[in-house]
């Protein structure tokens, strides 16, 4: 249900607010607009008539945001911004059906981006959208219907279907491995060690593990999975990577195990979506199929 619509101004008041507010002039917000300045002068004073509230300072020629105008500048281009992405989506793809997916940066280039197209050739009339996602975020404001998670199955206000599990493995370069004598877990502790600063603990746990004590751990820090294997792969240090995102590397021999050890298990991939969008075709459709892909490859590796 909508608020009333005193609580609702008119989209062209809104406009030349949010020109004025990022421009911080009323000539530039005119210029972009294709107005006059005193036509967009009037639209932000008819604005706060109709809001009771000021949301600029006027100081001779120039404008400044109000600490309350600065705020709801914030929200009315995020609510812009939603308004411009539902039309364009809506243009590319008059018979709806548009799936807006948040995706992890290294999940989404290694594992769903081969396989997308056999989904897109399944369901031709849906658009499919990816956008960077790193961390969990509410659904209730943002534009995405559904997004991979990895972590503890926990997501407030989402619902979750279960993907994997994910298994690490440390490896390196075959130059590497052999430089440094690696042959069992013991010898990782006098090498090179690359670590995801999204996992700082993960050397820890891993050497946790295996038994062996360890103390404080340095190497290079990364901020990517993706930097962090094309790393290793140069011999910058050992690295603990998923195994089913470094599948081509080591078919190419560009990595190997750096040591035979046991096998950790780090965490859950799995898709999250609001409740209230379980419905929605797009959405149904791409779950399915997710299942599917995800059930193929746990049978291909029995």
């Amino acid at each position: 249900m909508l608020p009333p619509r005193r609580f609702l101004p008119s989209f062209s008041l809104l406009a030349a607010f949010e020109a004025a507010a990022r421009t911080g002039s009323v000539t530039a917000a005119a210029n972009e607009l294709g107005l006059t300045q005193s036509a967009v002068s009037r639209q932000i004073s008819a604005l706060e008539r109709q809001l009771g509230v000021g949301l600029f300072l006027r100081e001779r020629q120039t404008i400044r945001l109000t600490p309350a105008g600065d705020t709801y500048a914030r929200e009315v281009r995020e609510a812009l911004r939603r308004i411009s992405n539902a039309s364009l989506n809506l243009r590319a793809n008059p018979a709806g059906g548009t799936l807006n997916l948040g995706v992890l940066p290294f999940f989404g280039t290694r594992w769903l981006t081969p396989r997308i197209g056999r989904f897109l050739h399944a369901h031709p009339d849906v658009v499919l959208n990816l956008v960077t996602r790193l961390e969990p975020f509410d659904f209730r404001f943002d534009t995405l219907d559904a997004a991979i998670h990895f972590g503890a199955a926990r997501w407030p206000g989402a619902s979750m279907d279960f993907l994997m599990d994910e298994e690490v493995v440390p490896a390196c370069s075959p130059a590497f491995k052999e430089r440094h004598g690696l042959a069992a877990a013991t010898d990782l502790r006098r090498a090179p060690l690359l670590h995801l600063n999204t996992r700082p603990d993960a050397w820890e746990l891993w050497f946790a593990r295996q038994d062996v004590p360890v103390e404080a751990l340095h190497g290079m820090l990364f901020d990517q999975f993706g930097t962090m294997v094309e790393g290793a792969a140069a011999g910058l240090g050992a690295a603990l990577l998923p195994r089913f995102l470094i599948g081509r590397e080591l078919q190419q021999g560009l990595l190997v195990p750096a040591v035979q050890a046991e096998v950790m298990q780090t965490g859950q991939y799995h898709l999250v979506y609001p409740p209230d969008r379980v419905t929605y075709s797009p959405l149904a459709a791409f779950r399915g199929w997710m299942a599917g892909e995800f059930e193929s490859e746990r049978l291909a590796q029995a």
